[in-house]
């Protein structure tokens, strides 16, 4: 398992604890159905303790959120912080195109050789 980031709720520590195969692999699952650390373990090559780690850093940032059943715990994955994340991504992503297209024009605007 990699290091454990910080928990502060900014873009970043949400991209550092989407840096990891298996929270994605996790939230891969959620993202289908809700499960408990016992099922996710069944399902994937990691520990239920890894797991439970896992499930506690993405219900941290809000990727996932914890539903008690009875005497067990399930998560399931919430969207809102992704959806944040590609908001936050297309804004980068409109500026870069920005960039290209002046740089585009001046490159036309060139006398060619």
């Amino acid at each position: 398992m990699t290091a454990r980031p910080a928990v502060d709720g900014s873009i970043v520590e949400l991209c550092a604890v989407l840096g990891d195969e298996t929270r994605w692999q996790i939230l891969a699952v959620l993202g289908s159905r809700a499960a408990s650390a016992s099922e996710l373990a069944r399902e994937l090559p990691v520990s239920r303790q890894a797991i439970a780690k896992h499930l506690e850093l993405l219900a941290q940032v809000g990727l996932a959120e914890r539903e008690r059943a009875g005497r067990e715990v399930r998560y399931r994955a919430l969207g809102a912080r992704l959806t944040e994340l590609a908001d936050h991504l297309e804004t980068i992503g409109r500026g870069w195109e920005a960039r290209l297209s002046r740089l585009k024009d001046v490159a036309e605007q060139l006398p060619r050789q």
